[in-house]
């Protein structure tokens, strides 16, 4: 694995993919649509958690209803669709994730995005030949990433890639739940869905940016 003898498991939405824009967008709008108030960033990052249901719990005081949390999900995935496609990579994500393989790294992306929308929207971007692997979600949305994670990283096993030499960089606390299910070591970013403060609870290191991440990766496994 060259110089580095570590692997990225990069998180995709609100990490490497620049979107919270698109997600408070398309959040209003599936409030809207049962009656509920706007929110703002910094309410969404201080409230936000998984699996999502209860993120509405505390917005609504009570869980949705199966039939409620149903109509928002898909109102948040049909305007999330709308929007996404004005959104882009991270600052500096490209050159970072350019400098980590041609520097004997392996990355990977391991995503809560449904995997036949993320393919496309990876290759957009010109970035699907620096990963050994890109996974998405498959089956229902909503959930933890956990069990998702422990499919990925099986697969990066098969490759000879151990979890304990693997980082995962995200923006979520389900990203430090999900790494210490599999063994990994995990950076979390304040670039996403949580505030700091929302994030220091994870007993992982805390970023502001992609660089910091990055050397938090290298120095976790040296």
């Amino acid at each position: 694995m060259g110089k580095h003898a570590a692997h990225i498991v990069w998180d995709w939405n609100g990490t490497l993919f620049h979107d919270v824009d698109a997600v408070i967008t398309a959040t209003n709008a599936a409030f809207a649509e049962i009656g509920l108030e706007p929110i703002t960033l910094e309410r969404y990052r201080a409230l936000y958690c998984v699996p999502i249901p209860r993120f509405y719990e505390r917005l609504m005081g009570r869980l949705p209803t199966a039939a409620e949390w149903e109509h928002m999900d898909g109102a948040f995935q049909r305007h999330y669709h709308d929007h996404h496609l004005r959104c882009g990579l991270a600052e500096g994500a490209e050159k970072l994730l350019e400098h980590w393989q041609e520097t004997g790294g392996t990355q990977s992306i391991m995503s809560m995005y449904g995997h036949e929308n993320l393919m496309p929207l990876v290759r957009t971007f010109g970035i699907e030949r620096r990963f050994v692997r890109v996974d998405g979600r498959t089956g229902p949305s909503g959930g933890s990433k956990a069990e998702h994670m422990a499919r990925h990283v099986a697969g990066l096993a098969a490759e000879g890639i151990p979890a304990v030499r693997t980082v995962v960089i995200g923006d979520a606390l389900d990203d430090a739940v999900a790494a210490a299910h599999v063994g990994a070591h995990a950076v979390l970013y304040t670039g996403g869905s949580h505030d700091r403060a929302g994030l220091t609870g994870a007993g992982v290191p805390v970023v502001d940016t992609l660089v910091e991440a990055v050397a938090e990766a290298e120095r976790l496994t040296r």
